[in-house]
């Protein structure tokens, strides 16, 4: 998929699911660009993250049990959306919409705005803190970098 195909099918997606914004859209192509490059599905190297956004299999499991249970309405939407009847990590590898769901839940549980589209530094920031966390490897600088390569 192109970089317009992967806009539309994440706009798509995030509508159904009643949470699009403009932000939302760009920030997901970014953690994709960042993650993947829109390219590989499984962590290189054996790891455990899938799909294009790298999530983990318990940040999955995570978001699912103590986040979506909670909240029926919107995993039955998340659920209808990506065309599942279970939710499973190991379906992050072949089901784009449900890796847009769960990436935009993931970033959803952030009690913090998301960033402006507008600013990819700040959506980088955004990530960083919140996806990529502190502690991992990824940096603001390769987000911004990725993004400007895969997403404009």
């Amino acid at each position: 998929m192109n970089k317009e195909e992967w806009r539309r099918l994440i706009t798509e997606t995030l509508k159904e699911t009643g949470l699009y914004s403009d932000n939302a859209r760009d920030l997901i192509m970014g953690t994709f660009a960042q993650e993947s490059n829109f390219k590989y599905t499984r962590q290189i190297g054996g790891g455990p993250a899938l799909g294009y956004g790298q999530m983990e299999p318990a940040t999955f499991n995570d978001i699912v049990v103590n986040f979506l249970r909670h909240k029926p309405e919107l995993m039955g939407k998340v659920m209808k959306a990506s065309s599942v009847v279970t939710l499973e990590p190991e379906m992050l590898v072949d089901n784009k919409k449900l890796m847009i769901c769960m990436t935009r839940i993931h970033y959803l549980r952030v009690k913090e705005a998301l960033p402006s589209n507008k600013d990819v530094w700040a959506m980088g920031e955004y990530w960083k803190q919140y996806y990529n966390t502190p502690l991992g490897r990824g940096t603001v600088k390769e987000f911004v970098e990725n993004y400007k390569r895969y997403c404009l």
